[in-house]
């Protein structure tokens, strides 16, 4: 699988300057941006949430790590929980688990993202599959996704 088609369909039908990234496989955000050569805070890592039972999409840099406290109390939702496996099937079914692009118009989803994210030029992301990826500036993915922002994440965890 390359780029997911009505990604790249949306966006040459929108008229943006997009590049694909191909490069070797990876897995989580971080290794993404690394094999992308993107530097991990211009790297928008999509985390599929439920908040109160409806599907949503984060996007927060991969040099940090969603806070579902934060993202619920935004939003104002009693519960935010991370999406299952299976419910992102569910959700993307033309892309790979786990490579789902931050485009949550195009997936029926509304998308949160991360003041972090918002001082980027030009971001990065999953395109759908994990040996490729989209590169563009970031005021034309706000311009077509028109995400809602907020300061959803936290500093990443130290691993013992």
């Amino acid at each position: 699988m390359t780029i997911a088609a009505k990604i790249e369909e949306y966006l040459e039908a929108q008229g943006v300057d997009f590049e694909v990234i191909d490069h070797p496989l990876a897995y989580t955000a971080q290794e993404e941006a690394a094999a992308s050569h993107v530097p991990g805070r211009r790297w928008a890592k999509t985390v599929e949430v439920l908040l109160d039972g409806r599907p949503v999409i984060c996007a927060v840099p991969a040099t940090r790590r969603l806070d579902l406290d934060k993202l619920r109390a935004a939003a104002g939702a009693s519960s935010a929980t991370l999406a299952s496996e299976g419910e992102l099937a569910d959700l993307f079914p033309d892309c790979d688990l786990g490579a789902m692009p931050p485009f949550g118009n195009l997936y029926g989803q509304t998308t949160f993202v991360d003041e972090e994210l918002r001082e980027s030029e030009r971001i990065a992301f999953h395109a759908g599959d994990h040996r490729s990826a989209v590169e563009m500036a970031y005021s034309e993915f706000e311009r077509l996704v028109q995400p809602v922002p907020g300061e959803f994440s936290a500093p990443l965890r130290d691993r013992v």
